[in-house]
């Protein structure tokens, strides 16, 4: 059976979200403010965790630290649940939100599900299978409450296939990205999501 409960928690505020140039990708630290959002977080997690889940992302670790601290008998396990990465991260060194922008805007106009931005990118099709990889390691839990540390863009992407299925196209693409953009997740945030929302995945 799938787990009776998962909540999915996007990282504290990271120094590329604070505005600072980016200085890679994996290895983007918190900023103070993430830390205390993630000591935040570990407050809100009052039952210890069946299965921690974390993305390999320096962010996240740091994010479920407190976590871990809080519930150190709870088992960890790290998944492939990183970012998108759908610009080069070497392409995009030293650069700012705000400096990215045109590359962004680039990407998202083009809405290729298989255009490769570097060989340090992923296409948002490898993102999507990411995505289903996820969803089939969720419903292969025994039960129990899972908590899982990763990112925004990760996250959205996975609650719209709850429902739309993780078949990737450009429709599928420009739908996403309108909600992203329209409603993303907070830094700190907690989805939580129930065992029945996972078993109601159309595809």
């Amino acid at each position: 059976m799938p787990p009776l409960a998962v909540w999915l928690v996007r990282h504290g505020q990271s120094t590329s979200n604070a505005g600072l140039p980016a200085v890679g990708h994996g290895d983007v630290p918190l900023t103070p403010l993430g830390l205390e959002q993630a000591r935040a977080v570990a407050r809100r997690i009052d039952r210890q965790p069946d299965l921690l889940v974390v993305s390999p992302f320096l962010r996240a670790r740091q994010t479920c630290g407190p976590v871990q601290e809080r519930w150190p008998q709870a088992p960890c396990e790290t998944w492939d649940i990183s970012e998108l990465t759908y610009l080069s991260p070497e392409r995009c060194r030293g650069t700012t939100a705000v400096t990215r922008k045109p590359m962004i805007d680039a990407y998202w106009d083009r809405c290729d599900p298989d255009y490769l931005d570097g060989p340090d990118a992923e296409s948002f099709g490898g993102f999507m299978a990411r995505l289903r990889a996820f969803n089939d390691r969720l419903l292969g839990l025994d039960g129990g409450f899972v908590v899982a540390v990763g990112h925004g863009q990760f996250f959205r992407a996975f609650m719209i296939g709850l429902t739309a299925g993780f078949e990737a196209t450009p429709d599928w693409m420009r739908r996403y990205r309108a909600t992203e953009v329209a409603t993303p997740l907070a830094n700190g945030e907690i989805v939580e999501l129930s065992g029945q929302a996972l078993r109601g995945n159309g595809g």
